[in-house]
């Protein structure tokens, strides 16, 4: 029996049609993807089936209840978990989960075993007492899945409930869905990472309300047109940038520290490929076919509809840089440029006795993209609005743009840019109206307003949207209105903090285009995100963990000497279920899912081939567990793999402390 079935189903708001004639079905117990460039309709899909919105036409059934006939039938047999979680912030973690007990009619002799499973489930026991409004990132995330789950829905609707979680989290939450999945729950879930989409059993990819493809991961990878290269080199962004100038019929993309490049004769493009990288001077490690990834079939198949519907950015005639004479650092007032455009030492901020940042000490040079990592709750938000003139210091000094963190706060404001996770725009103004007020905030003068103003517009590509709503934006057209507010006083120095949380990878690869062009001409560029892939993209790195700096360095240098584990790729049947069989296996210490792989983290030491090896032990507890193994051969970590390491091996090292203290 189908836990979902829709039947041409189809919303329209006035002239837009949101969902189109969409027909497809679920079966029970899987797990099903919906995937799509922001706008395309994923939330307004999920609304439809948990009965909180109604079809203009069409018909849909969810655990065999009709959508609308049956609504509240639906809504008892379904458990639904929007972007925003629905928490209550003055509640603790267990009034929380009382509340949604009581929504549900959970009987009394019930919840209390249910809610206790539900806090060991998720790791929240040690926090039940905690209001919900203090939890980090994760744990409300991980707190709105238990509340979910209070009363055992029979159908679980996820509306990209990870976006703007660090990797542990991220992590944590999947292997609670497959617990589910073992519990015969079905789940529905929308996600903007498509490494996540991997994981689905099958996935329906849907462009501005209608249905593209339907399948398993691997037939939605046949999809892809041409071959991918997959270009190995130590200096990859300078590699993609030599490759777009000399390729121009070539699709090419920067892949965490890899290249891509869209090929239709694919040997004889890797012959030009390193060709021209030797030439450059850039002598490529390997050049080979590789399969796609979603990634790589999503902006295939996606791209050159986005550029006729506005999905994507056309790039501006002119960087701010470049504009009437003036560069980066040359504002009115502003000291000489220096080759240090953040200088911290020992900086610290407390809240009371709690400490948020402690500590810590950084350098980031002049026209740097410098990435700063962390779990949520890590100090990282702390840490810019300190750098940002916003926050004083508690303790510690520090320069920006050349101005004292404590003395010059007014003056370190006029010196930088900065874009909030929230993008900072105000919904009921049109386009035009958030600029004109930006432009006020930061004094451009009468002269300049509008040579700036064309200059945000052409940058966003909304020069024909000038008069809308920012309200009804997507969520790429935003993040770019955003970068352009903050950006109009053409500051020498600008912070994004997870500037790409919750778009689509299209969306994200233009951005980080503007975020290469912007550094190219001197600005420097300070960034957090979670996506750990973007992470690769920066100069350098730095990791906090509880308001403390754990590492610092270049991706290669993190990746080749801050993790002392060895670290294995598995590719066999049924991934999910290997993991958890991998689970306790002598020497395996963390197993992962990477897309439709395995990273496996090891104890370091022995010969791969050796009797007592990890990799031994691997395909014998994997063959004792029926999983047919397709290859397993140790890779250099991930910035993921190095993440989780990092913070495990901190937490040990407080745990132990602790015992000591005691």
């Amino acid at each position: 029996m189908d836990a979902i079935r829709t039947d041409r189903l189809t919303k329209t708001f006035g002239e837009l049609t949101a969902i189109g004639d969409l027909t497809l079905s679920v079966a029970e117990g899987e797990i099903f993807g919906l995937v799509g460039p922001d706008g395309a309709g994923k939330t307004t899909t999920m609304r439809l089936l948990t009965s909180i919105m109604e079809p203009t036409s069409g018909e849909a059934w969810v655990a065999g209840c009709h959508v609308v006939r049956q609504a509240e039938a639906v809504k008892q047999r379904i458990g639904y978990m929007s972007q925003r979680f629905g928490l209550y912030a003055d509640l603790t973690v267990m009034e929380n989960l009382d509340f949604y007990a009581d929504i549900y009619n959970v009987p009394r002799r019930q919840r209390q075993e249910r809610a206790q499973r539900l806090l060991a489930f998720s790791n929240l026991a040690p926090f039940r007492r905690r209001l919900a409004g203090n939890l980090s990132g994760g744990m409300k995330q991980k707190l709105g899945l238990a509340c979910t789950l209070i009363h055992t829905p029979r159908v679980l609707f996820l509306d990209e409930p990870t976006n703007g979680v660090d990797p542990v989290s991220r992590r944590d939450f999947w292997r609670i869905l497959y617990q589910l999945l073992r519990e015969k729950v079905t789940i529905f879930v929308s996600t903007a990472y498509l490494d996540e989409a991997e994981r689905c059993n099958r996935l329906a990819l849907v462009h501005s309300g209608g249905l593209l493809a339907c399948g398993t991961p691997e037939e939605i990878k046949r999809l892809m047109r041409g071959t991918i290269l997959e270009v190995r080199i130590g200096e990859p962004r300078r590699a993609a940038a030599v490759l777009r100038r000399e390729c121009p019929a070539c699709a090419v993309g920067l892949f965490g520290d890899r290249v891509h490049v869209v090929a239709a004769a694919a040997e004889a493009t890797a012959g030009r490929i390193e060709a021209i990288l030797g030439s450059a001077g850039l002598p490529p490690q390997s050049v080979r076919a590789t399969p796609p990834s979603l990634e790589d079939v999503f902006v295939s198949v996606l791209g050159g509809r986005e550029s006729t519907s506005g999905g994507t950015a056309g790039q501006p005639e002119g960087h701010p840089a470049a504009e009437a004479g003036g560069g980066p650092g040359e504002a009115a007032g502003g000291p000489s440029p220096a080759a240090q455009a953040v200088v911290v030492e020992n900086l610290e901020r407390r809240f009371g006795s709690f400490v948020a940042v402690n500590r810590i000490s950084f350098q980031v040079s002049r026209g740097e993209v410098y990435g700063f990592l962390g779990p949520n709750g890590a100090g990282k938000s702390t840490t810019i609005r300190m750098l940002c003139g916003i926050l004083a210091p508690t303790a510690g000094r520090g320069t920006v743009a050349g101005f004292d963190l404590a003395t010059q706060p007014e003056r370190i404001k006029a010196q930088v840019g900065y874009m909030s996770q929230r993008f900072s725009l105000y919904q009921d103004l049109t386009v035009e109206e958030n600029i004109d007020f930006y432009s006020g905030i930061y004094r451009i003068p009468a002269a300049r307003k509008q040579e700036r103003k064309e200059w945000v517009l052409a940058m966003a590509g909304l020069r024909e949207h000038r008069r809308r709503p920012t309200s009804v934006l997507s969520g790429g057209w935003k993040q770019r209105l955003a970068l352009g507010c903050a950006i109009l006083h053409q500051p020498p120095i600008v912070f994004l903090d997870e500037p790409t949380s919750g778009v689509d990878p299209i969306s994200r690869r233009h951005f980080w285009e503007l975020i290469y062009q912007m550094s190219g001409e001197g600005m420097t560029i300070f960034v957090t995100t979670h996506y750990m892939d973007e992470a690769e993209y920066c100069d350098r790195l730095g990791l906090i963990y509880r308001g403390e700096l754990i590492a610092q360095g270049t991706p290669g240098s993190l990746k080749h000497e801050a993790m002392r584990e060895d670290v294995f790729e598995v590719l066999c049947d049924r991934p999910e279920e290997a993991m958890a069989a991998l689970a306790g296996t002598a020497g395996v210490k963390e197993t992962a899912l990477f897309g439709r792989t395995l990273h496996v983290v090891a104890e370091p030491g022995q010969a791969p081939g050796a009797a007592g090896s990890a990799a031994t032990q691997i395909r014998r507890r994997l063959a004792e567990q029926g999983h047919a193994l397709q290859r397993i051969e140790p890779i250099t970590p991930s910035l993921e793999d190095v993440f989780v390491s990092l913070i495990e091996a901190r937490d040990r090292a407080g745990a132990a402390q602790e015992e000591v203290a005691r």
